[in-house]
């Protein structure tokens, strides 16, 4: 029997613990009793928290590529068409991919920390004893809170993207508000609206389970819990890519069909 290279059976065996993980989520998601307060804490301290980050990064990214594309467009005779251009891209793929990159920095490795820490204070093992369901408490709750929270970061960002770049098109075209996002929402279908809202959950979702599962499965020490939160970041960017292609391809073949 052929053996498998060391790195391959790791990466192997961290995706069956992940899978595995998701599972033992969606077995207590719905299971009472309900931890609702803790629930709206992590909605706060996960959506309210990051917004001006996620705002600061669309703004400036709005601006960006409004700069960087608009040359082009006038080059090409089409720079009418730089509110229709913009629209499309932030909407359907630079929006939801670099904000979720943001969250999953910001969220992720805090997760991965927070719960690497509890792990290793065995605050976790304390809860365990005292009755309280540790899984339940600090892994659903900051999941579902990831899942619900992350679309509406994601709608901040784009808004205010298509905003930063109505300033430059405004600054250096005289375009008016209203004509800016008239052509905005006139190119915009809801077969682009649809996909990209449906995979900001997916991307929800795999930033706090990711997060939950490092930090909960950290190792002892220090160096443990700086692991999760640096594996938990880099483990959550490579997810997130691959749904967003998985995604898209689906999202193709449905248009195609």
């Amino acid at each position: 029997m052929i053996a498998l290279p060391k790195g391959l059976q790791s990466y192997l065996n961290e995706t069956g613990n992940i899978a595995a993980f998701a599972i033992r989520f969606f077995r207590q998601a719905f299971k009472k009793p309900f931890e609702f307060k803790e629930l709206l804490r992590q909605c706060y301290l996960i959506g309210y928290k990051s917004l001006f980050l996620v705002i600061a990064t669309g703004f400036i990214m709005g601006l960006v590529l409004t700069l960087q594309v608009r040359p082009t467009m006038i080059e090409f005779g089409a720079v009418s068409y730089m509110p229709q251009m913009v629209g499309i891209a932030i909407v359907r793929e630079i929006g939801p991919v670099v904000t979720a990159l943001i969250c999953a920095g910001k969220i992720g490795s805090g997760i991965g920390a927070e719960l690497g820490s509890m792990k290793v204070t065995e605050q976790i093992d304390a809860m365990e004893v005292s009755g309280t369901n540790p899984f339940k408490y600090l892994v659903v709750t900051r999941i579902w809170a990831c899942t619900l929270m992350l679309p509406l970061l994601i709608i901040a960002a784009d808004a205010i993207g298509l905003f930063g770049s109505f300033l430059i098109e405004t600054t250096k075209g005289n375009v008016s508000l209203t004509l800016y996002f008239n052509q905005v929402f006139d190119a915009l279908s809801f077969g682009d609206l649809l996909p990209a809202t449906f995979k900001s959950f997916f991307f929800g979702f795999a930033i706090g389970l990711v997060g939950c599962y490092k930090g909960y499965t950290s190792g002892k020490g220090t160096e443990g819990v700086g692991r999760a939160a640096n594996t938990a970041v880099v483990v959550a960017s490579l997810l997130l890519f691959v749904l967003d292609f998985l995604a898209v391809l689906v999202a193709d073949i449905i248009y195609e069909i």
